[in-house]
């Protein structure tokens, strides 16, 4: 009997958690389109119905808010003043299935990416990761299921029901106006290196630091490698900022995270297992952060190999893999 294909486990897995919110318990993220979509991209789409299955077990979502008022796409004061408001995202959500459905998921990308970037920090990155991981889903698929739409527009509205400014406590919401800014346009394979060197540079910085949890600081990594999924996306002028933003996104998380400040030579990284492996025990560890963070290691791997990506991937699983231990 044949297996799942991507399409087809991508399909159910979001078909399956239509009904379940964006969070769980106290503003924990709802993972689980992600990691399966990533689960599939890794040539496990056969493990993707059974993983939906113990992540349904495993969490009880929240209820998504009732929509409240349509927000105007063509008046910024209006979506401005619903930007970081979590009260608004089912409006939000409104508005992107809306524009999804007018015109061209990569007219609505380069349309609210700039509006959207100044605010990637929140919630730790995962309003950028899961619109990501949904950009692939509908750029290797095709635009035309609503399902994958769908999901584009809800990675979108949680980015900005979720926006905040540049420090933890959310202050400074208001994206900045780019408007008759000068951005010179940018080979997309520039602004790939540059933000694989980034990824790399994270990796390499969470495998050698001490920290009191092994999950804040993966977002320094998985946060830049999702801008690094979309790029090829975006229309020329978006490429170097994005990067701009990726690089001081993964610094201001550093900052909030790293136990203390390194002094003296970097320590040696880890020995690590080859990646295919690190990902195949992060699907047995069945965490959606350590199936997330293996599957940038994969993908980097093979697109500017670097020791670090493996050793940042093993160092989440043995830190992850105590709390699935009996």
């Amino acid at each position: 009997m044949p297996g799942l294909t991507y399409g087809d486990a991508v399909t159910e897995a979001l078909d399956r958690l239509r009904g379940t919110g964006f969070e769980h318990g106290p503003q924990f993220v709802n993972h689980a389109p992600m990691a399966a979509e990533a689960l599939a991209h890794m040539g496990y789409a056969d493990e993707v119905p059974g993983w939906v299955d113990h992540i349904l077990r495993a969490h009880s979502y929240h209820d998504v808010p009732e929509t409240r008022w349509t927000i105007d796409p063509a008046d910024r004061s209006d979506w401005q003043s619903a930007l970081g408001d979590f009260s608004r995202v089912a409006d939000w959500t409104a508005l992107f299935v809306r524009e999804l459905d007018e015109g061209p998921w990569t007219d609505v990308l380069a349309r609210w990416w700039p509006r959207l970037l100044p605010g990637m920090s929140g919630v730790l990155t995962h309003g950028v990761i899961r619109t990501a991981h949904a950009v692939r889903a509908v750029a290797r698929e095709g635009g035309d299921d609503a399902l994958r739409r769908g999901e584009l527009a809800q990675g979108l509205a949680y980015w900005a029901a979720r926006y905040s400014g540049p420090g933890p406590d959310g202050s400074d919401r208001t994206p900045a106006d780019t408007a008759g800014a000068v951005v010179l346009p940018e080979p997309a394979e520039r602004t790939a290196a540059d933000l694989d060197a980034l990824v790399a540079e994270y990796a390499g910085i969470y495998a050698t630091t001490a920290q009191r949890h092994p999950i804040p600081l993966i977002h320094a990594i998985t946060g830049p490698a999702a801008v690094r999924l979309v790029v090829p996306h975006l229309p020329p002028a978006q490429r170097r900022p994005s990067y701009e933003a990726a690089r001081e996104t993964s610094r201001k998380m550093l900052r909030w995270f790293q136990a203390g400040p390194r002094t003296g030579p970097a320590p040696a990284l880890p020995e690590a297992p080859d990646v295919g492996r690190l990902f195949a025990e992060a699907v047995e560890i069945g965490d959606e952060h350590a199936i997330k963070l293996a599957e940038v290691a994969v993908r980097h791997e093979a697109l500017a190999p670097d020791p670090r990506h493996a050793a940042a991937a093993h160092v989440a699983n043995q830190g992850l893999r105590r709390f699935y231990t009996p």
